[in-house]
């Protein structure tokens, strides 16, 4: 069994004490292990030595059921996913399911739009949107986390659109997908250093060397591959992660070979210094 996984307090090199950070998995990576059998992908989350995760469904089990799995299996749901729709019309719905689950964070990761239109229109409507739910979050204690995925790194004026939602967002943070930022034109490490205080949780998540990418927000699956041997600098954005303090850096793993995969991304991370 892999050990569990931490990575610890660091003490940085000007003697600022960072907070403690964890690798966790979202559990989309696993969602077609878990059609067959959600017990034993539990255990298997379990026997990788990961103890947080972001999730937020139960995959058809009842509330009680699933919790009483995850704690069975030692695991944290730290991070729960939300629908765009129920943000901007149900957020009492998206706070209760946090709560159910304990968690600190609620994260969206794709604004509904017709097909590859995303202008300034669209992004103005999104951030209004998580502006206004992630006030009402604040009160109950919940950091809103939108997880850009590539169609928000369009050109906008000298900069993007992403960089519009960033200048305008007063009451929400963001998750920063490297491969989806990477996908969409640009670069996590260097957004990591532009808005050292925007972003409140990752998604590490490697590319195959010989994929361009586009600003479409799409990609076949197989693509993403075992930390460490892709195009995007995971050691680079991990070190900035470390000397920024992000809580949470999740790996999520989309493609089939997953679960053989996982493993030696984390080989990977524990390799890192």
């Amino acid at each position: 069994m892999i050990k569990k996984l931490m990575i610890a307090t660091i003490l940085l090199g000007s003697g600022f004490l960072a907070q403690a950070q964890e690798v966790g998995l979202q559990l989309y990576s696993l969602r077609n292990q878990f059609k067959m059998d959600v017990s034993n992908t539990l255990g298997l989350i379990n026997e990788w030595g990961i103890t947080k995760i972001e999730g937020g469904g139960t995959y058809d089990m009842s509330l009680e059921d699933f919790k009483a799995l995850l704690s069975e299996n030692d695991l944290d749901m730290v991070s729960v996913g939300a629908e765009f729709g129920d943000l901007e019309n149900d957020v009492e719905k998206v706070i209760k399911n946090a709560k159910d689950f304990g968690a600190k964070y609620v994260m969206c990761a794709w604004v509904p739009h017709e097909g590859n239109t995303w202008e300034l229109q669209e992004t103005k409507h999104a951030t209004e949107v998580f502006n206004k739910a992630g006030k009402i979050l604040k009160k109950h204690g919940l950091v809103l986390a939108y997880h850009p995925h590539g169609y928000e790194f369009r050109p906008y004026k000298k900069g993007t659109l992403f960089d519009y939602m960033v200048r305008h967002a007063t009451d929400f943070t963001f998750e920063l997908d490297v491969f989806w930022a990477q996908h969409g034109g640009a670069d996590p490490l260097e957004l990591m250093k532009k808005y050292p205080k925007k972003f409140t949780l990752l998604h590490l998540k490697d590319m195959e060397k010989s994929i361009e990418g586009n600003n479409t927000g799409h990609e076949e699956d197989d693509t993403n591959v075992v930390l460490g041997t892709g195009q995007i600098d995971i050691a680079g954005v991990v070190a900035e992660a470390k000397k920024l303090g992000i809580e949470y850096m999740f790996i999520e793993d989309e493609s089939s070979n997953v679960v053989t995969q996982v493993p030696k991304s984390l080989e990977y991370l524990k390799s890192l210094k």
